[in-house]
């Protein structure tokens, strides 16, 4: 029987992904709350234009610009919930990201707190995140409010959001303004801090003359494909299709993850109801978030890759153009187009895999319409690893391998190679650990327009926003254990290729199968690409959790 959720009382932002297709651009405020009253009145204002999980009926159903919010625990703090609701939140929620910093690798993990902060570990992120999270809560540049925008394109063509993206926040400003100072949006975004806004983009590429939003973040890569599908977040219908690759595997096909993983007040995966503050219906339909700004650093990233590109191809006697895509792919664990490794393990498979998908024919719309259309099919992420346990397809360290481990940990795999040198087969193999570490994500990137030249120094990467029931359990666990460590993939302590810290680990090792003659490649040389700038935990209230707390009424008796 098909799971039924109460969409028109969620967030759409958490059961459905804006996208860079359908939703190209968006914009994220954060505010400050210093007159509770005021401050209930403006969620009640904003509580009747956000938008909800409901299903659009039809196309032209959706709206141009979609509204959500979200709230910092000192943003509860300071809207006057019971002191029994708020020392019920989760432990992680209520200390906020800056004090998660040493968990998830974003300081100096050799140093003590006091030595860190003496070294002032948060210099690098924007204006906005420093002053966050100091003091008790009240200061007027503590962050407590998250509020979204995600527009639309305004025409087939045209790289502009529509028009009422500007006019929600010139909506938004106008509600502050009316608060007296009562609520008010904090600027300081960017490295000279000078926007009040983060403000976020599909990267838009010409076609034929026609400028499209693609699916591909700064260092090239096609991102945003195998998120996690969960009961009652499609249609029936649309769920059989879209659950391929993307639920967890049960015997040889594929069922919705639990709702519970990702949404409050609904069993999860160990079939029960995850904690939540008093009273139940407070959280009930909620989530929460952890909003990551995360600046890719396309310069090192474009070096190493042809620096190590250089060494592979002497090595391995292939073209830099073969040796910097294997390279590239082998870290990923896709091809920088999206097809998995799992599907097509070298170049020359890659390339005929492409031929056959339509991704090269000379009409290069036709060629884009193509590849948007396997993107979307069950073909990109119905796949497994435990047919692969030596990494020979897909490394065992790469960044796919780490954040979606797939069947990959199922306690009955077996390690190494039979008596023909073939991996062994676990056709039963499950995603039993891996189903409770899922996450949602959402988000777009920033930066600047396709073709600009790129380095470090430049603002560019994703605005990441994670969606899970449990941020320590889901979000927390991927960062520090399969992203900051190597031990569940017998990495020792070499982190991810791609988000991974390399200050002091700097390698990844890619397999080779002995079958080929060809030895294993080790990178050596990795550079931290990733850094984030800033961001802090966010707790996502359903619409009649919004109408409590515009109410005063969130009664923990």
């Amino acid at each position: 029987m098909t799971y039924r959720l109460d969409l028109d009382d969620i967030q759409g932002m958490i059961v459905r992904a804006y996208g860079r297709y359908s939703y190209p651009f968006a914009r994220y405020y954060f505010l400050n709350i210093s007159d509770p009253a005021k401050g209930r009145a403006f969620v009640g204002q904003v509580a009747d234009k956000v938008t909800t999980a409901a299903r659009w009926p039809t196309e032209s159903a959706r709206p141009p610009c979609t509204v959500n919010i979200g709230f910092t625990f000192f943003g509860l703090y300071n809207l006057d919930l019971s002191q029994r609701t708020l020392r019920a939140m989760p432990e992680e929620f209520i200390a906020g990201m800056r004090h998660r910093a040493f968990v998830l690798g974003d300081r100096d993990q050799t140093m003590t707190e006091n030595e860190a902060r003496a070294e002032r570990w948060d210099a690098h992120w924007d204006p906005i995140w420093r002053g966050n999270r100091l003091g008790d809560g009240y200061e007027p540049d503590n962050i407590h409010v998250w509020i979204s925008f995600n527009a639309q394109q305004k025409a087939r063509g045209v790289a502009e959001p529509v028009d009422e993206l500007e006019e929600m926040a010139t909506w938004l400003r106008r509600l502050c303004d009316e608060s007296g100072g009562g609520v008010k949006i904090l600027g300081g975004h960017g490295r000279d801090g000078a926007m009040d806004h983060q403000a976020a983009s599909a990267v838009f590429k010409a076609i034929n003359g026609v400028l499209v939003p693609t699916p591909t973040e700064h260092f090239g890569y096609t991102d945003g494909i195998g998120d996690p599908v969960f009961a009652g977040q499609y249609a029936p219908e649309e769920e059989r299709t879209m659950v391929i690759g993307r639920g967890k595997r049960l015997g040889a096909g594929w069922v919705p993850i639990a709702p519970g993983e990702f949404i409050l007040g609904h069993p999860d995966e160990s079939q029960e109801l995850p904690p939540t503050a008093p009273p139940a219906k407070f959280m009930r339909n909620g989530s929460f978030m952890a909003y990551r700004k995360l600046h890719e650093k396309v310069g090192s990233f474009t070096e190493v890759i042809r620096t190590e590109g250089a060494r592979f191809a002497r090595v391995r006697g292939v073209s830099q153009e073969e040796a910097e895509a294997t390279l590239c792919a082998k870290m990923c664990g896709r091809w920088t187009d999206g097809i998995p490794l799992a599907s097509a393990p070298d170049f020359e498979s890659w390339m005929r895999l492409r031929e056959e998908l339509g991704l090269n024919v000379e009409d290069k719309m036709q060629a884009f319409l193509n590849h948007l259309a396997y993107l979307k099919s069950p073909a990109s992420s119905d796949f497994r690893y435990a047919d692969d346990m030596p990494g020979y397809k897909t490394p065992t360290g790469a960044h796919l391998r780490r954040v979606n481990t797939r069947d990959y940990l199922d306690p009955l795999n077996v390690t190494g190679v039979d008596d023909k040198g073939d991996p062994h087969p676990n056709e039963k193999a499950t995603t039993q650990l891996n189903k409770r570490r899922r996450i949602l994500r959402r988000g777009l990137p920033y930066g600047p327009a396709f073709g600009t030249e790129m380095t470090d120094d430049t603002e560019q990467g994703v605005a990441l926003m994670v969606v899970s029931a449990s941020l320590f359990r889901q979000f927390e666990f991927v960062q520090q254990q399969w992203i900051q460590y190597g031990l569940d993939f017998n990495q020792g302590n070499d982190t991810c290729p791609m988000l991974g810290n390399h200050e002091v680990h700097k390698r990844f090792s890619i397999p080779s199968d002995p079958r080929s003659g060809k030895a294993p490649y080790i990178m050596s040389g990795l550079k931290t690409f990733v850094e984030c700038r800033g961001g802090d935990y966010f707790f996502i209230p359903s619409l009649s959790a919004l109408r409590m707390i515009a109410m005063g009424v969130v009664d923990p008796t």
